[in-house]
């Protein structure tokens, strides 16, 4: 008996969406597959790698699992490959079987206020990129800067001020890039600001993040506007009392505890956590100089609206020398693939792609925050992954087959994809660089650096046209 041809699948995006997706191509019995993953980095693992806070080691072990899909002979990592630069849309189903969009959310929301534009105003999301180590990262400058607001109540705002708040000598035992390791230890920030348009009550970062920020050395914590709310009132002194499910109440809790305890000695930083308030506006000459804020209540309909008609209401400013937007995540579309700006992700039936009249395009397929949007945390995207992948090998056995290695025709068109094992020779290049240092690793973050160390130059370490 003629054993049937494995089927090709592209993934697009080799980060944590893509890996699970090809983990679990791998892992199944039903039929055979040979999975191309591209990356334009030639680093996989994405927000693994640079979206995690370098502090945050044991979150990382998700990637050294993640690592061995490409211990299968069956997988090939194809990086610097960009969809729309390098090949096409068109070119990849032409050329699979199978396409996957795992690319993730690479944009940001914008607070949309007069000023946002200032020097000094900017994305948390680009300010981790910059201490995660991404080349494509703009440099970040702490000089001058004292005060610092992060607009958001989620885990990025609160893994952004506990970057600024910890002492640099702790950072020293991650793999943060030497110049944002000197950068931070430079810095003479002394007051930092969470701020929120609802209460305490309506935070999403989790309550391990919350509580790691509260408990930093030599931070001083206090709560304003939502004071009330965590210390709980005469008829009401338990978060319990208010029905509210159990991490809500851990994360009042771990406030109550911040807020009760006497400022540390000596004071190193000082972390306010502002609620029920928005950003109306950013004032400043050459830059950021203050932030003006409305004071905000729930509507009828649980809408936030101005509160300024109500007791306390109205505006307050604070000065602060750098504003970063933690408010969420954003998908940008992809060259002729099909997308929806309204809700910033590709139209899709439970993973399968609808093109604009709602009908399943044949052999194309998303995961992954590009697919649901910015919602979840790493694990989610695993039983994400698992539901596209059940519909593309439902779907596979009626779909045109492509049996040609489709990395014969990139390099005819000249295209050069680094390897899994250029990676490999990357992680050494860090590893050896931070015992170098008394560090464990220390990151390349210079795209330069990064190309040098590939050896894509060398038709020998490319992958074999004809193996995987």
């Amino acid at each position: 008996m003629v054993e049937p041809s494995p089927y090709r699948v592209a993934i697009v995006g080799a980060g944590p969406a893509g890996l699970f997706t090809a983990q679990h191509l791998v892992r199944q019995q039903q039929v055979p597959v040979l999975i191309d993953i591209f990356d334009r980095l030639p680093t996989p693992f994405g927000l693994l790698r640079y979206g995690v806070a370098p502090d945050h080691t044991s979150i990382r072990s998700v990637a050294r699992a993640l690592a061995h899909t490409f211990d299968s002979t069956r997988v090939r990592f194809l990086g610097t490959v960009e969809l729309g630069r390098d090949l096409t849309r068109r070119g990849l189903v032409e050329a699979y079987d199978a396409v996957v969009y795992a690319v993730g959310a690479s944009g940001d929301l914008m607070l949309r206020v007069p000023g946002e534009e200032l020097p000094g105003s900017g994305s948390a999301r680009q300010f981790v990129a910059w201490y995660g180590g991404h080349p494509d990262a703009a440099p970040q400058s702490l000089h001058g800067v004292r005060s610092v607001a992060c607009v958001g109540v989620g885990n990025v705002a609160v893994d952004v001020a506990r970057i600024l708040a910890k002492d640099p000598a702790q950072l020293a035992a991650t793999d943060m890039p030497e110049t944002v390791l000197a950068e931070l230890t430079a810095s003479a920030v002394t007051d930092i600001w969470i701020i929120g348009r609802r209460g305490p009550q309506y935070a999403s970062y989790t309550t391990r993040e919350l509580r790691e920020l509260l408990t930093t050395p030599g931070l001083a914590v206090t709560i304003e506007d939502g004071a009330g709310e965590v210390a709980g009132t005469a008829d009401d002194n338990t978060a319990e009392q208010a029905g509210l499910d159990r991490r809500t109440r851990a994360n009042i809790e771990a406030l109550r505890e911040a807020a009760a305890r006497p400022d540390p000695v000596p004071v190193r930083r000082r972390l306010h956590f502002l609620f029920w308030h928005r950003p109306v506006a950013l004032h400043g000459a050459a830059r950021v100089e203050r932030l003006e804020l409305e004071r905000t209540t729930l509507g009828p309909d649980g809408a936030v609206i101005p509160a300024g008609a109500v007791p306390g209401g109205g505006t307050r400013t604070i000065p602060v020398d750098l504003v970063l937007r933690a408010i969420g995540y954003r998908s940008t579309r992809l060259p002729d693939v099909p997308f929806d700006d309204a809700r910033g992700v590709i139209p899709n039936r439970e993973g399968r792609v609808l093109d604009t009249d709602g009908r399943a395009l044949p052999g194309e397929y998303v995961t992954g925050w590009i697919k649901r949007g910015a919602t979840g945390v790493i694990g989610t995207n695993k039983a994400d992954a698992a539901q596209t992948v059940a519909h593309l090998l439902e779907d596979l056995p009626t779909l045109p087959r492509h049996p040609a290695d489709p990395l014969v025709e990139l390099r005819l068109h000249g295209v050069d994809p680094t390897t899994y094992d250029d990676w490999l020779a990357i992680d050494a290049a860090e590893i050896a660089r931070g015992a170098a240092l008394g560090r464990p690793r220390v990151k390349i973050n210079a795209w330069a650096e990064l190309m040098r160390l590939c050896r894509s130059g060398d038709p020998d370490a490319c992958p074999d046209s004809t193996l995987y």
